[in-house]
């Protein structure tokens, strides 16, 4: 990798205020999904010593208000596991920032349902792990968190508070995932979304990557699972037909930036350590900046900069990744790539896979549509 002068667009974009940032205030958890990028123990002792204290977090958030923030994410490991979450969210909104959080909801009680009535947050993320005790343990690893999140979840939707479900699709509930897509339409008309696409983990741990390459779906089963969700498939298809997804132009490109997407545009993250990413996913140590050593105007104004000019001399990304026309239908980005191979320009045979057998379906079925009938 070599270190160049952005064109002025790049330039004119990361000097724009940072709207808002993910706040990864912990990256310990309650529960054990064999599945997850971050998640260590919740009684690890060395992973609570490095977090941030409750004024380090304020303080960034301060500095972030400073430069015109103005919506904040609150998501971990599970950030009810903090014995000052209320503090640290209360924090937050004295400063006037719409504040969200991802829960797995397990940890809520009376009394935090009460401050987020009386303190709403802009909402609250839940992830569903399966529709059954049996089937949402296999993924938690921790028995009796089916019934702890069902209580949690039905004190958040009994308060009236606004309550989004996500899930993730997994080799240990993908058997009944139809069954997990109904339990989260009945609970809310506002949002559901699943994601059946993982990428490994932040510390690249080598026996934590094996149990989640273990939980991957196959391409052929991503697509079948998107087949089978028609609002999802039919967003697929309408971003095929249209170019948004499909680019046969990008079979032309030249430029050599590893750096396409929005990462460091308008948003950026805090990792529980202190640590400044352009995005969540990005743990490369290259493109890391301490906050306990420097300033959040400093990472954003010359850090981003820095990382978002790093460019690829690696004919194979070169001619593959930077060229794909259906590198949209991929999960491919620098921080997905070294979250896999250790380099922020690797190809991911399974990205590949997966994309390909999105692209091969949407067209199958677009084709399908236009044959006339006899």
């Amino acid at each position: 990798m070599e270190i160049q002068d952005l064109p002025l667009w790049e330039k004119l974009a990361v000097k724009r205020a940072p709207i808002a940032f993910d706040f990864e205030i912990i990256a310990r958890c309650n529960n054990d999904c064999r599945h997850c990028y971050i998640n260590l123990p919740a009684a690890d002792l060395t992973a609570k010593a490095a977090e941030l204290s409750t004024a380090e977090i304020l303080n960034i958030a301060q500095q972030a208000v400073d430069m015109g923030t103005m919506w904040c994410l609150l998501t971990g490991g599970e950030p009810l596991l903090r014995e000052d979450f209320a503090e640290i969210y209360l924090g937050l909104k004295r400063l006037g920032l719409l504040v969200s959080v991802f829960t797995n909801a397990c940890l809520v009680t009376p009394a935090l349902v009460d401050l987020f009535k009386k303190y709403p947050p802009r909402d609250i993320e839940v992830t569903v792990y399966g529709a059954t005790r049996e089937t949402y343990e296999a993924v938690t690893r921790r028995p009796g968190s089916w019934g702890a999140f069902v209580r949690g979840l039905d004190r958040l939707l009994d308060g009236g508070l606004k309550v989004r479900l996500k899930a993730m699709a997994v080799r240990s509930n993908v058997h009944e995932f139809a069954a997990i897509s109904r339990f989260c339409r009945d609970r809310t008309k506002d949002y559901y979304r699943f994601d059946p696409v993982l990428h490994l983990r932040v510390d690249r741990d080598l026996e934590r990557n094996r149990e989640i390459k273990a939980e991957r779906l196959s391409a052929a089963e991503v697509v079948a699972l998107e087949r089978a969700d028609p609002g999802r498939f039919e967003s697929l298809q309408r971003g095929c037909a249209n170019g948004d997804l499909i680019s046969p132009e990008f079979e032309s490109q030249t430029g050599d930036y590893l750096f396409g997407c929005g990462a460091g545009v308008s948003s950026f993250a805090v990792g529980y350590d202190g640590t400044f990413h352009l995005c969540n996913s990005l743990w490369h140590p290259d493109t890391v900046y301490d906050l306990r050593e420097g300033t959040l105007r400093e990472a954003w104004e010359e850090w981003v900069p820095h990382v978002r000019s790093m460019r690829s001399s690696s004919p194979e990304f070169l001619d593959q990744c930077r060229r794909c026309p259906i590198i949209n239908l991929c999960l491919w980005c620098p921080a997905h790539a070294a979250l896999e191979t250790g380099t922020l320009d690797g190809w991911v045979e399974y990205f590949c896979q997966v994309a390909h057998a999105r692209a091969a379906a949407a067209r199958s079925d677009e084709a399908e549509a236009a044959t006339p009938l006899d």
